[in-house]
């Protein structure tokens, strides 16, 4: 979810606001809660819908770079599939297609449903801080996991979609819980880390466009919007790689270390 901006925004400024859409998009804090968390101590107002979409783009682009092999691979099997739909069971390939498609859904019916209660949350930190705790219990259980399976299945994906859907809330980190749930329901971890991005590419592609819904221009794409997107961009691609090292190492539950602390902070403030 991208930052909210203030008028008047430079360059320098921008940039910034990238570094932090870039790292707590994928890292598993919830950038959505850190935006709660800003707007609410530093009073900042969303008014430049291009850079709110370039951030977005940013973000996106990054896990295109970092996960090009594997969109390429699902798409030349899309297209084969389009031939011979029996591909979408037969092929790995295919089955995670539909996995993706699973997960998709179930994640944007939940977005739909849980719309309200997401602005309930973004204006009540307390219950962003409740959040960032079950961000927290998720992160240690996945410490705790010993999945094996290397392939995600349908029910599995179904699960992760769930996850992902709910992440809509303020505080609920979305990498956190789908990885850790797919972990949890038997995926190993680089399978899980994989999974959870290819499926975040329709989550951020629907934000940006949600983010535009309504809007009557984006706005002048000035040197401040490239800079918070090419900022984004970077520092996502850099997150990514160092949040994989993690995973693989099993360590994701370290990240717990910070979000206990803030959300009691939120809850007792």
């Amino acid at each position: 979810m991208a930052c909210n901006l203030s008028e008047g925004i430079d360059a320098l400024t921008a940039a910034a606001l990238g570094a932090l859409q870039g790292l707590t998009e994928f890292l598993p804090v919830s950038s959505s809660g850190h935006v709660a968390i800003g707007a609410h101590f530093f009073d900042i107002r969303e008014n430049s819908l291009a850079l709110v979409i370039l951030l977005h783009l940013g973000t996106l682009l990054a896990t295109v770079i970092l996960f090009r092999r594997d969109i390429a691979a699902l798409a030349v099997e899309g297209i084969a599939a389009l031939r011979d739909p029996g591909r979408l069971r037969a092929t790995p390939e295919g089955r995670a297609l539909v996995g993706i498609a699973i997960t998709t859904l179930i994640t944007g019916i939940l977005g739909l449903l849980l719309r309200n209660v997401a602005e309930a949350f973004s204006e009540d930190l307390r219950l962003v801080g409740y959040g960032f705790l079950i961000s927290a219990a998720f992160l240690v259980a996945s410490g705790v996991a010993r999945g094996a399976s290397g392939e995600v299945s349908w029910l599995q994906a179904a699960g992760i979609g769930f996850a992902q859907g709910v992440a809509v809330l303020p505080g609920i980190s979305r990498s956190g819980v789908t990885i850790a749930v797919a972990m949890l329901l038997g995926v190993q971890p680089s399978s899980a880390f994989r999974f959870s991005f290819l499926v975040s590419l329709p989550a951020i592609a629907g934000a940006a466009l949600y983010e535009a819904t309504g809007a009557e221009g984006l706005g002048s794409l000035g040197p401040e919007a490239w800079a918070g997107g090419l900022t984004a961009l970077v520092t996502g691609y850099v997150a990514l790689v160092i949040l994989r090292e993690i995973i693989l190492v099993g360590r994701m539950w370290t990240f717990a270390i910070y979000l206990v602390p803030l959300g009691l902070f939120l809850i007792t403030r």
